[in-house]
């Protein structure tokens, strides 16, 4: 009887041991992707900011274009009610260029350098007279 309650308790233990053994191993790698992004996630910012018309008033559908200037690629936003756009996840070490277009309007141009340290940049855009066909 009492090797029985030895080799059931040793047993027992040993599951315990698996169990906790499996758990670290399904664990572990979702913490190191966890700690991974951490440490890139202080590399990223965000640029927002609000869309307006010649008379100061906030732009609902305009659209809002992103050019990465190291790879081109451009990246679109439609603006909210309020006329607010936002885009995430950018690079701290590229220049990135905005501009606004709506029903023939467009903003200029204007940049968000890469020596700009801000983690979140705020570029209002205004948009110009209608462009001329």
């Amino acid at each position: 009887m009492v090797t029985n309650l030895a080799t059931e308790a040793s047993s027992k233990q040993g599951r315990v041991m698996i169990h906790k053994l499996v758990m670290a191993a399904l664990l572990l790698p979702a913490l190191a992707a966890f700690a991974a992004n951490k440490d890139t996630e202080p590399n990223l910012r965000t640029v927002q900011g609000v869309v307006s018309n010649a008379q100061g008033d906030a732009v609902n559908g305009a659209v809002v274009q992103l050019k990465n200037t190291k790879t081109l690629q451009i990246r679109s936003f439609i603006t909210r009610d309020n006329g607010t756009y936002y885009f995430h996840g950018l690079g701290k070490d590229v220049d990135y260029e905005l501009r606004a277009d709506y029903q023939g309007a467009a903003s200029g141009t204007k940049t968000l350098s890469s020596f700009d340290s801000r983690k979140l940049a705020i570029i209002n855009l205004k948009l110009g007279k209608q462009k001329s066909e």
